[in-house]
């Protein structure tokens, strides 16, 4: 294990609140609890130190871009859950994005990328932020020529891939850190493994957000609390964004978007594919009254008109879905 690793534990561990920071091994592997499966890790990449750390560094460099100006983690902020506080991120010269860019917390699960599921991999799905006009704008050989007048790159992409640098190694390792992101520290986690217990409303919210009358749970799913499913949740009567149909192409998949995950959502707003809710209180309003009848809908949406009280205890729910061990954990932020 690597010195700057053991520092980072050594120190961290006196602090009580941050006393589950792991090396990358464990946060991946071991510090999942018993509602959580394994970690998936591709038998062509693998989890090891030395692509863990190779992918952390390129995460948090502005190498990637263009004119060296963002990195992932301009867009994707470690106290923010990886996701960002505008509603759409910024580019190279302050262009300004189409989507807003969602959290990561916990992506290593997700079958698919992006709000579409246009990427079947998180190693094919970092080209999409490099080579879009409105992110990075800049190609992944360029990156890689960079790199090789780098010699600390140059030793750890042979650390980690036995290569020199090249958009294999630099997809790799990204997408290695990536995976690690895991978050399962929340309250939510503690009363699953029955270390705590829900206050009354977050009680109340948690049986109405899994009731058929709220029926969030029809989509917001299992532990990581999406079923990564495409739908339509009246946020418009039309859309300018056409959704899952770019991909598809098929007309029935107008104006769907990948379901996102709930973890850590009262700290990842604005809110919703473009970002045009601010707060987890106007969320819950739009789904109380706020729906739209548009073409898209998706049959399990519904406005299901809550109480000021039933707002009350569901937000409480969802505020138990925030871990703050993970964005406080400085193992996952630039050094």
């Amino acid at each position: 294990m690597s010195y700057l690793l053991l520092s980072f534990i050594a120190f961290w561990s006196m602090v009580p609140m941050l006393d589950l920071v792991k090396t990358p091994y464990e946060l991946a592997e071991l510090n999942v609890p018993s509602h959580f499966p394994k970690v998936p890790f591709p038998s062509d990449n693998e989890l090891t130190e030395a692509r863990w750390k190779l992918g952390k560094k390129l995460f948090f460099d502005p190498i990637l871009s263009r004119d060296s100006s963002i990195s992932c983690g301009s867009c994707h902020l470690p106290d923010y859950a990886f996701s960002d506080t505008l509603s759409f991120s910024l580019g190279v010269e302050k262009r300004k994005g189409v989507r807003n860019a969602p959290s990561l917390s916990n992506i290593a699960y997700h079958p698919y990328f992006n709000r579409d599921g246009g990427t079947p991999t998180l190693e094919m799905q970092l080209l999409v932020p490099i080579q879009e006009h409105l992110e990075f704008d800049f190609n992944i050989v360029d990156i890689a020529d960079r790199m090789l007048r780098d010699s600390a790159y140059h030793q750890m992409s042979a650390d980690a891939y036995n290569r020199i640098p090249d958009p294999y190694v630099i997809s790799r390792a990204i997408a290695t850190f990536e995976r690690t992101l895991i978050s399962s520290t929340s309250k939510y986690d503690r009363v699953m493994q029955e270390q705590e217990e829900f206050s009354e409303k977050e009680k109340k919210g948690f049986e109405l957000f899994m009731g058929d009358r709220a029926n969030c749970s029809s989509c917001h799913s299992g532990f990581n609390f999406t079923n990564y499913s495409f739908e339509n949740n009246g946020l418009q009567l039309q859309y300018a964004d056409s959704g899952r149909m770019r991909v598809t192409k098929e007309e029935s998949d107008r104006a769907k978007f990948k379901v996102p995950s709930l973890r850590n959502i009262a700290l990842t707003g604005p809110y919703m594919h473009d970002g045009s809710i601010e707060s987890l209180k106007e969320v819950v309003e739009h789904y109380s009254l706020g729906v739209k009848p548009n073409i898209a809908l998706s049959p399990q949406v519904r406005n299901i008109q809550l109480s000021e009280e039933e707002k009350e205890y569901l937000i409480a729910f969802l505020n138990t879905l925030s871990d703050f061990n993970f964005i406080e954990n400085q193992i996952y932020k630039s050094e």
